[in-house]
C-alpha cells in the first residue's frame, strides 16, 4: 500500500503561494517550502536580514505582538516566526539573522 500524498493534496498551500505572488509580487522574494510532512502549510523563509520578514508581516496586516522572537546558536542567531491563516493554508513566516556583537568596553571608551 502506498500512502504517499499526491500533488492534488498539496493544492491548499500551492494556491496560497499563487495568491501571494499575485497580491504581493512587489515584496522581497522568500525561500518557499511546501512539504508532504505538513500538507496544509506554506512556509516563507528569510535569511540574513529581518527587514524582509517585517515587510511581509506588515503587508499581511499581522500585529507585531504575534511574532515569536528567540535566539539560537548560543545567542548568535535571532529567529522570528509567526503562523497565520491565509487562503485556507497555515502560512508560516520565519526569519534568521545574526545577532549584532555587543559593543566592547574599549569600543565604548573610544567614542
Amino acid at each position: 500500500m502506498n500512502d504517499a500524498l499526491t500533488l492534488d493534496e498539496l493544492a491548499v498551500p500551492l494556491r496560497a503561494l499563487r495568491l501571494l505572488a499575485t497580491d504581493f509580487g512587489h515584496l522581497p522574494a522568500p525561500c518557499t517550502r511546501v512539504s508532504t510532512v505538513y500538507p496544509d502549510q506554506l512556509e516563507l523563509s528569510f535569511y540574513d536580514d529581518l527587514t524582509d520578514f517585517e515587510a511581509w508581516r506588515e503587508a499581511l496586516g499581522i500585529a507585531p505582538d504575534a511574532v515569536e522572537c528567540r535566539e539560537q546558536g548560543g545567542g548568535r542567531t535571532r529567529a522570528l516566526s509567526l503562523t497565520t491563516d491565509y487562503a485556507g493554508a497555515a502560512l508560516r513566516l520565519v526569519a534568521y539573522a545574526d545577532v549584532p556583537a555587543p559593543a566592547t568596553a574599549a569600543g565604548r571608551d573610544a567614542r
